[in-house]
């Protein structure tokens, strides 16, 4: 019983700090004045900003509602076991390995707490320099990442894509939607690498190619960007696969130029020349808000003395399908022999490792 009750005290002083952490009682703070908000006569005047506002209150009564549930488990059992009553140690131990493994869950869940790591994402890929052979890995890359979103219940929508002359894609954008969205993929942003035998190369010589990824939290409603129509140049033309197939007969295709910084964003998978308009402008606001946001970011480092370089040739991952088989994250040295798995969407290792090293390097310079 004594070891039960060490146990339960480790776990309850853990989940005590994540909470604090988490700051739990200011989510509470956060959830009254929300509650106030609704009760408006005129809440729903506005329905956008009701439904923004229903939806984070949902997803903040969840939160503290799963933090407070397991305090008070750790509590009871607690509480069982310092009444040292000997029937009830099955069932005692029982009940600490599981909170065992919830609080690992959920301690995992709590590097995810940064401010936007909630939401939905918008993820884009784009080959390198190499041509077929580039493009090629950049599709390959977009179907590990469609994959992943399949075994994780997370569901994806293709928002843009550009298909290679032979083979592959030059590049492709998609909206991926659920839990925790964007602070999973947060890990993928960069310069992915792949070195293999080319299928494209009839000596079968060893290539290298390199793609980017880059990611947008998709607030939406939540960001309030302002864009000047005089600020943008949009163009109209048909959509359609490679080689000409399934070519639109009318301009449904959209490309936006946003003049101030040069951004252009393109939607051509919707079936009207206004949905696609809206597509690009979501995306077009989501990169805008992201510029924004890196740029506070960037801002804070200096005030540290960080050098921060996100630049091409930073490669984050490499991929090494010949002369061994290995993928290996170089910013947390995490590596798998298993190509083929990753390949097949299974990331989450990867996405583990590089919250742990996140946490760990804001803990150290904090």
């Amino acid at each position: 019983m004594d070891n039960l009750v060490s146990v339960l005290t480790d776990l309850q002083s853990e989940v005590d700090n994540l909470m604090r952490r988490l700051d739990i009682e200011g989510k509470q703070q956060q959830i009254i004045e929300l509650e106030k908000k609704t009760t408006a006569p005129d809440f729903w005047d506005d329905r956008d900003t009701a439904t923004q506002v229903t939806r984070d209150l949902s997803r903040l009564n969840e939160q503290v509602t799963t933090w407070q549930k397991l305090a008070s488990r750790i509590n009871d059992a607690l509480e069982l076991s310092a009444m040292e009553d000997e029937s009830l140690l099955e069932d005692l131990t029982s009940e600490t390995e599981a909170l065992s493994k919830t609080v690992e869950r959920m301690s995992f869940q709590a590097m995810l707490s940064g401010p936007y790591d909630n939401e939905d994402a918008i993820l884009a890929i784009h080959a390198g320099a190499g041509g077929t052979e580039a493009q090629d890995w950049a599709q390959m890359l977009s179907r590990m990442y469609l994959r992943w979103a399949e075994q994780n219940g997370y569901k994806t929508e293709l928002l843009d894509e550009t298909k290679g002359e032979e083979a592959g894609i030059k590049s492709m954008t998609i909206s991926v939607r659920g839990d925790y969205v964007y602070g999973y993929l947060r890990s993928e942003q960069g310069v992915h690498r792949l070195v293999r035998l080319s299928p494209f190369d009839s000596a079968n010589r060893r290539h290298t190619s390199f793609a980017k990824v880059e990611l947008w939290p998709d607030v939406q409603g939540k960001i309030d960007i302002a864009i000047n129509d005089n600020d943008i140049k949009i163009d109209t033309y048909k959509a359609g696969g490679a080689g000409g197939q399934h070519v639109q007969k009318n301009d449904t295709a959209v490309r936006i130029t946003h003049i101030p910084t040069g951004i252009v964003v393109q939607s051509q998978s919707q079936r009207s020349q206004t949905q696609n308009r809206e597509t690009a402008m979501r995306i077009l606001r989501a990169r805008l808000f992201e510029i924004e946001r890196q740029k506070q970011e960037d801002e804070l480092a200096a005030l540290k003395g960080e050098n921060v370089d996100a630049g091409w040739g930073n490669q984050i991952r490499s991929y090494v399908l010949h002369p061994y088989q290995m993928v290996k994250d170089h910013r947390t040295n995490f590596e798998v022999g298993n190509v083929n798995a990753v390949l097949d969407g299974d990331l989450n290792g990867f996405m583990e490792a590089f919250l742990r090293y996140q946490l760990h390097t804001n803990n150290h310079q904090s």
